[in-house]
């Protein structure tokens, strides 16, 4: 189903060297990488699970679902809204958090849009993938 016309604000991050964006209304909160508890036989994307103020959030490592070479590791943690507080949260574990930006929803390129991938951001000489979490997270 398409978004409404206009402006979205999403946040930019960076995964390796490049941008990504998620839609900022996704976003619960933004922390740093606190000690993760390895899940035995989880899914290769789960990296373990953190505790956040009582709430048990699992971390999930974006890079191996968008398949991407791994040559560091995250040290930021972008908490993800959750719908169900029983159920625990989730975190993807990025790189960097750049800024939140506002972008017009008409400008997103959507040719490209699979899987993972909504479309993608022309900003200035740059790209920047626009992730759906519900994607990542399942």
């Amino acid at each position: 189903m398409p978004e409404t016309v206009g402006d979205v604000q999403v946040l930019e991050f960076r995964l390796e060297d490049r941008k990504y964006c998620i839609d900022i209304a996704h976003v619960d909160e933004i922390v740093d990488k606190d000690e993760l508890t390895p899940l035995p036989n989880s899914e290769p994307r789960v990296e373990g699970v953190m505790d956040l103020r009582g709430i048990t959030t699992t971390i999930i490592n974006p890079k191996k679902v968008l398949e991407l070479d791994e040559t560091e590791t995250g040290e930021r943690v972008v908490v993800l809204e959750s719908d169900d507080d029983e159920e625990g949260s989730v975190g993807w574990l990025i790189d960097a958090v750049n800024q939140v930006v506002s972008i017009d929803t008409d400008e997103v390129d959507e040719s490209v849009e699979s899987g993972s991938v909504r479309g993608i951001v022309r900003q200035d000489d740059d790209f920047v993938v626009w992730v759906k979490p519900e994607e990542i997270n399942n």
